[in-house]
């Protein structure tokens, strides 16, 4: 067996770092092992970070975060505007089907009635 003059390199990851590792496993439909993977981290370690995050022993960049949810909200704001605007433009165009079928009745009985009469 080979005899090792160094010790093994051990990684130091930031606060920051393990907070944002911490808070990927909080997004919905997202496994804590995934997130390992992709970090390339071991999944016990992203574990007790979860942990250390709950306790407050792991904290975000405050700074960062309140810029970060600033984005967040304007862009929630954005998309609140979008799904208003496309339930009004899915109404218009309800609307204007309708009015569509109804020009198309009234077209379907003007031939009829001119049909009817022509025949007699």
């Amino acid at each position: 067996m080979p005899r090792y003059n160094q010790p093994r390199k051990t990684w130091q990851y930031t606060n920051e770092f393990k907070a944002k590792a911490v808070e990927l496993t909080h997004l919905e439909d997202i496994k804590v092992k995934d997130v390992a993977k992709t970090l390339d981290i071991h999944p016990f370690m992203l574990s007790r970070w979860r942990k250390e995050y709950r306790e407050g022993k792991i904290v975000a960049d405050k700074k960062n975060k309140v810029t970060r949810l600033s984005k967040e909200k304007k862009e929630l704001d954005r998309l609140e505007k979008l799904e208003k605007e496309n339930a009004r433009l899915r109404q218009e165009n309800d609307l204007l089907k309708k009015w569509q079928r109804y020009l198309a009745e009234q077209h379907q009985n003007d031939l009829g009635s001119s049909s009817d009469t022509d025949e007699n």
